[in-house]
């Protein structure tokens, strides 16, 4: 059944609205795919953070103009799935990367991150991207190693004599 007029429109404005506010994107061909797999995929995708919707190539030409995502268009052919990060820029790579591991008829044609288009072989990459929370816990451990090596030299003398002292009296003590 073909859509309206009014659909078309509010299906190019929700992936416009959707695409201005992700951090990355995916464009893979779902031929061959069951609907229950595509129903997975889609629970996979709400549970890991991630917009996944089928839309029609010309309306997801029109809809990603103007958005930092325009670098997908020409890669926008054939039946496609397009899974935008809404979390974290690697929120979209991973779902798709644990999907194509049961899934081999999900192929991943276009990454595009940052406004940049990047190769479906840079999926791995993308994938292994840290979360938020990750970035600010390796963030926070380079800032704290240099105050706690600062404190671990302070502390080493009074360990040293700590230490000596103890052996002179080891050695008294054996003697």
């Amino acid at each position: 059944m073909p859509m309206r007029l009014e659909d078309k429109q509010a299906l190019v404005a929700e992936v416009n609205a959707v695409a201005a506010k992700a951090y990355s994107a995916i464009a893979a061909e779902y031929r061959g795919l069951t609907v229950e797999q595509i129903t997975n995929l889609r629970v996979k995708a709400r549970n890991g953070g991630v917009w996944l919707k089928v839309v029609k190539n010309t309306l997801a030409k029109k809809a990603i103009a103007g958005t930092e995502f325009e670098c997908l268009k020409d890669a926008l052919r054939g039946p496609l799935i397009l899974a935008f990060s809404k979390e974290d820029p690697g929120a979209a790579a991973r779902v798709v990367k644990d999907f194509i591991k049961d899934n081999e008829l999900l192929i991943v044609k276009a990454l595009a991150l940052s406004g940049k288009l990047l190769p479906a072989s840079d999926l791995d990459r993308l994938a292994k991207m840290p979360t938020r929370e990750q970035a600010i816990a390796m963030l926070m451990g380079v800032m704290q190693a240099p105050i706690t090596k600062f404190v671990r030299t302070l502390a080493e003398p009074h360990a040293k004599l700590v230490r000596t002292v103890a052996a002179v009296r080891d050695q008294k003590q054996a003697a």
